[in-house]
């Protein structure tokens, strides 16, 4: 590889990884424009929850088909790309196969990297038959349409092409060696493209050695587009999962939190010593939001759930509401908040920096009332999740908000809390006549 070939390849490098880092600043600005949360408690059940299920894909495998794949793509995708180590070096420092020192222990690297990509290629084949001729139910819902849809395949493509770049590379590579040509030096074992290497067969070598370093240039540009467009992607789990897991609510699935305004308004009213007239601390403080309107009134945790979503369709085809036909998606939820979130985050970058009112918000103009209401708070969406998001979390507090602060609750659940107000109990008999229905 020539010295220009080493500028080249390191400019290009250097605005992968740059724009990359650009990308992943925006990522978190938009995460902390949550509200506040302490998640850093217990700290080794935290580690091991995202051991088992990030990285050990505990509940992937509930779904033993799809689970088995996704193990596969995962694993080969993964190990795979620690051949880049070598290729960067390569890149950089115009060597070919640097690693190649190691002998017997390089064979096996690049033998079970052959085997892995064949392996990725064949999952990424029938994931894709899955969702496109087969159209599983839960994706070939309507809010996938468009974008969606079209993002999931994009990245069913990209991991097609950039397997077969791999395998061809390796062949040409394997081509060369055996005919002795230049720098390829007979190293590595490649039994999958050692079937590819005869298409090789009466080409001139200066053409293969063209398609050898095509590929390879290839392969590399192509990981480096993939690496940057995951930010516009639902594939952003890929790095997302182990934050995701590792910040998730470790307490009981049935358990809410409390409204801290709530709680403190409760506590300043147990308080014996309190001063109801006292004027407040900070007068010019605006009052705490009950409940959330717009992604800015939730916890970061909720915001970094809504990016780490890949819109695998588990949470709502588990949902209760939705299966009887209510216009309830936990996956829309989720959609519709990541959808919210970059609209505030384009709204900042705008605006140099601050965010100025849109007139648009989460509630009403993303997600409905109805949507809300149809709920029943089962929990099904959150047990479902392979990376335990949490759409009842959303749910919930933009609940709480049209009730603390619209005042827009449903009929039957007004008609519910002002019997237990008047009366003690959900139903609306006078607690002189509770028992009645003994003498009966």
């Amino acid at each position: 590889m020539g010295f220009l070939d080493n500028i080249l390849f390191a400019l290009l490098l250097g605005a992968g990884i740059g724009y990359f880092a650009i990308n992943v600043k925006k990522l978190i600005r938009n995460i902390k424009l949550g509200q506040d949360v302490n998640r850093s408690d217990n700290a080794s059940e935290r580690w091991k929850n995202m051991t088992m299920v990030a990285l050990g894909q505990s509940k992937m495998v509930k779904r033993p088909i799809a689970g088995f794949l996704h193990i596969v793509v995962y694993v080969g995708f993964v190990i795979i790309n620690i051949e880049v180590i070598e290729i960067i070096i390569d890149g950089l420092f115009g060597t070919h196969r640097v690693l190649s020192f190691m002998g017997g222990f390089y064979d096996v690297l690049i033998g079970s990297f052959e085997i892995l990509a064949f392996l990725v290629l064949v999952a990424v084949i029938v994931f894709w038959i899955r969702r496109n001729v087969t159209k599983i139910g839960r994706f070939t819902s309507s809010e996938l349409n468009g974008k969606p849809k079209n993002d999931a395949n994009y990245i069913l493509y990209f991991e097609m092409v950039l397997m077969t770049l791999f395998l061809v590379m390796n062949a040409a590579d394997f081509h060369l060696q055996n005919l002795g040509i230049g720098h390829y030096e007979p190293v590595g074992s490649y039994p999958i493209s050692q079937f590819i290497a005869p298409m090789f067969n009466g080409m001139n070598e200066g053409l293969v050695v063209v398609i050898e370093r095509a590929a390879w240039w290839l392969h590399i540009a192509g990981i480096l587009v993939f690496l940057n467009y995951l930010y516009f992607s639902k594939h952003l789990h890929i790095l997302l999962a182990f934050p995701n897991t590792f910040y998730a609510d470790l307490n009981a699935k049935g358990k809410l939190n409390n409204l801290e305004s709530v709680t403190n308004e409760v506590k300043l009213m147990m308080d014996p010593n309190a001063d109801p007239f006292a004027a407040p601390a900070n007068p010019d403080a605006v009052p705490a939001k009950f409940g959330a309107s717009d992604v800015q009134d939730l916890n970061w945790v909720q915001l970094l759930n809504a990016y780490s979503c890949t819109e695998c369709g588990r949470c709502t085809s588990s949902c209760p509401a939705n299966q009887t036909g209510k216009k309830l998606s936990p996956r829309k939820i989720m959609m519709d908040t990541r959808d919210r979130l970059e609209e505030v985050g384009r709204n900042i970058d705008l605006n140099k920096g601050v965010f100025v009112d849109d007139g648009k918000s989460l509630l009403n103009d993303y997600i409905t009332p109805e949507e809300l209401w149809a709920c029943t708070t089962c929990n099904a969406c959150v047990e479902e999740c392979p990376i335990n998001i949490s759409p009842l979390s959303i749910i919930i507090d933009m609940r709480r908000y049209l009730v603390m602060e619209q005042s827009a609750a449903p009929m039957e659940l007004n008609n519910m809390m002002s019997n237990i107000e008047n009366n003690g109990a959900p139903w609306q008999y006078n607690q002189m006549d509770r028992l009645n229905w003994v003498n009966e």
